[in-house]
């Protein structure tokens, strides 16, 4: 449970770092008379270079385990956040948050670390909590960077000024936390990687040759193409957001703040919601299940999209945002309680390229809201995300039923029974040990 609360913790802090310039980006645009297609090519370099790094810290996942390059990168990333101050135009603007953008790479690690640690019965909860309430930095950073510190800079010094020095708060909060991360958890449940393969309780593993294992499997790019519609989608609200709602409703900046992090607010509860009804879904159909409930929720999502674009009422749009938020989240978890279950080895590789996805989405749609009105924007994003619901037709994991090809194995129908069936933990009766097995576990345990 430490690794598990270091993990979410660690993806939060790197979210309150990726996000921190967003909710001030009105004030921004004013101090440097930034036009809408600059704006948003700086948030497009936001989300993009995390693609390269999401790809590569899946195997080194594999190889080293989630701890240490959780840390380094999160070190690493808090260095041009701190920096933001000496922005001057647009293109310092987007290659400063470029190298700031790095820091999203860490959810790789956040799932790996999660996934390591709890076995694949529950691990579509413990996923989707880690990742929700990491997800969850998004909007309180929304809150407290755009409602909270920046007016309390500002009491002191001009906006301009506040804006260009609040940032070091975020920096200061993800160095610390990258190297506490270092010193106080563990890889896995028998400890650190490195004693391990010392140990001989693990072998050494290839990254090249994990990575090749997760991209060489349709399934996984089924999946990323589905990761792209809901974690892509979050990230481009993440950035749109306080945006949309100061532009469409003539609000100021600390409202269309505190707004905006209502859609980041959601994780506390529908990221979890989204794997815990993966889990009981697998245990009542097996993997049919849990490709059943992410169609369900991609699809519900695209639907609440294409209505939020109709809303012209500040109340409606509000409203709309968070129940379209809520199934966003929940889409993000159950893709990830399917994760684990493509090809166990390569688990690594497979969640950063999944990862991956999810930026790729967040470019592919900040590249639609650059170039067409609002409205036009999320008609195509809510189009695209019903459309990838329909990939679920062809998920197919080797020993697993999908929606129309496959078939569950015998030891698969006997795991998710078996789980579907098994009662409260209070009520199973465990019987005492003969004096033979007592022996043995005294052994065990020398």
């Amino acid at each position: 449970m430490r690794a598990f609360h270091c993990s979410w913790f660690c993806f939060f802090t790197a979210f309150f770092i990726w996000f921190a310039i967003a909710p001030l980006m009105p004030e921004i645009k004013t101090t440097l008379g930034l036009n809408k297609q600059q704006i948003w090519t700086s948030n497009i370099c936001s989300v993009a270079g995390t693609i390269f790094m999401r790809f590569v810290n899946g195997p080194i996942c594999d190889k080293y385990g989630a701890r240490i390059p959780m840390g380094f990168i999160l070190v690493g990333a808090s260095i041009p956040c701190a920096m933001t101050g000496l922005v001057t135009n647009a293109a310092n603007l987007s290659v400063l948050r470029f190298f700031i953008g790095l820091g999203g790479s860490t959810f790789v690690m956040c799932q790996y670390w999660t996934s390591r640690m709890f076995t694949k019965e529950v691990v579509g909860t413990a996923n989707a909590l880690v990742g929700g309430w990491g997800n969850l930095g998004g909007g309180v950073t929304q809150l407290i960077m755009g409602s909270v510190l920046f007016p309390l800079f500002k009491l002191g010094m001009s906006a301009e000024m506040a804006w260009r020095t609040v940032c070091i708060v975020p920096a200061v909060v993800g160095i610390a936390v990258g190297f506490i991360i270092l010193k106080i958890s563990d890889d896995a449940p028998k400890g650190n990687y490195n004693e391990m393969k010392k140990n001989g309780t693990m072998a050494e593993v290839s990254a090249a040759a994990s990575f090749r294992a997760g991209a060489m499997n349709f399934n996984t790019w089924l999946l990323f193409v589905q990761y792209a519609c809901c974690f892509g989608v979050e990230l481009t609200m993440n950035n749109a957001a306080a945006l949309y709602f100061r532009e469409k409703f003539l609000l100021t900046t600390e409202t269309a703040a505190a707004i905006a992090s209502l859609f980041g607010w959601m994780n506390l509860f529908a990221r979890g919601v989204g794997g815990f009804v993966s889990d009981k879904a697998n245990a009542r159909m097996g993997m049919r299940g849990r490709i059943w409930w992410q169609t369900i929720c991609l699809v519900c999502e695209g639907i609440m999209v294409l209505i939020f674009a109709h809303s012209n009422s500040l109340g409606a749009a509000i409203v709309l945002m968070v129940i379209f938020s809520s199934f966003v989240q929940a889409a993000e978890g159950s893709s990830y309680g399917i994760v684990p279950y493509i090809n166990p080895p390569a688990t690594g590789s497979i969640a950063g390229i999944v990862g991956a996805g999810g930026n790729t989405g967040a470019v592919a749609f900040g590249l639609g809201f650059r170039q067409l009105p609002y409205y036009d924007a999320f008609i195509l994003m809510g189009s695209c995300i019903i459309a990838s619901g329909v990939l679920s037709l062809f998920i197919c994991i080797k020993g697993h039923a999908g929606l129309v090809t496959g078939q569950d194995s015998e030891e698969a129908i006997a795991a998710w029974k078996k789980l579907g069936s098994a009662p409260a933990a209070t009520t199973l009766q465990v019987p005492e040990p003969d004096e033979d097995a007592a022996a043995e576990i005294e052994e065990d345990k020398a």
